[in-house]
């Protein structure tokens, strides 16, 4: 069997990059929540660089900005609507850009690890401050950078 043929045959598809991302995502958000759960009370702050980063306990059980508090069942459900809509489309697209599987990928595994806050303690751990901006985690930051890689790939203009 030729190198090149073999190389291409070994390649992962989509859905199998797609898994492995989001799987090292969830593992990395948990952990890192999990370590601040056990270091810190709820509340507690530590600065890293004042006045612009700093690290805060929060149990969050609304969305971004403190919206919809309490409302986890509206959040899991639709937690699980985007999952299976992005699992759908990684499975069913062909060929697919990788900014669309990193962004994909990246929305899999932050909207899975928050997912498993809410079920498992009714509220999601954040706790990244940047200056005034909301509390939020390795999960929420990883969402924003997967929507923002599928933004820049449906603004791109198509190949002639």
């Amino acid at each position: 069997m030729p190198a090149g043929q073999r190389a291409k045959e070994q390649t992962l598809t989509p859905p199998t990059k797609a898994a492995a991302i989001s799987t090292v995502l969830v593992a990395a958000d948990q952990f890192t929540k999990s370590l601040v759960a056990a270091s810190c009370l709820p509340g507690e702050s530590l600065w890293i660089l004042r006045p612009l980063l700093h690290l805060t306990y929060v149990q969050n059980t609304g969305a971004a900005f403190g919206f919809f508090k309490g409302q986890q069942t509206l959040f899991v459900v639709m937690s699980v609507v985007v999952i299976g809509c992005i699992l759908r489309e990684l499975l069913i697209r062909r060929p697919m850009a990788a900014r669309v599987v990193w962004g994909c990928a990246l929305i899999l595994g932050g909207a899975a690890g928050n997912v498993i806050d809410r079920v498992r303690l009714g509220y999601v751990i954040d706790f990244i401050g940047v200056g005034l901006w909301p509390m939020f985690n390795v999960a929420d930051s990883a969402i924003t950078i997967g929507v923002g890689l599928l933004l820049l790939h449906s603004l791109r203009r198509p190949s002639k």
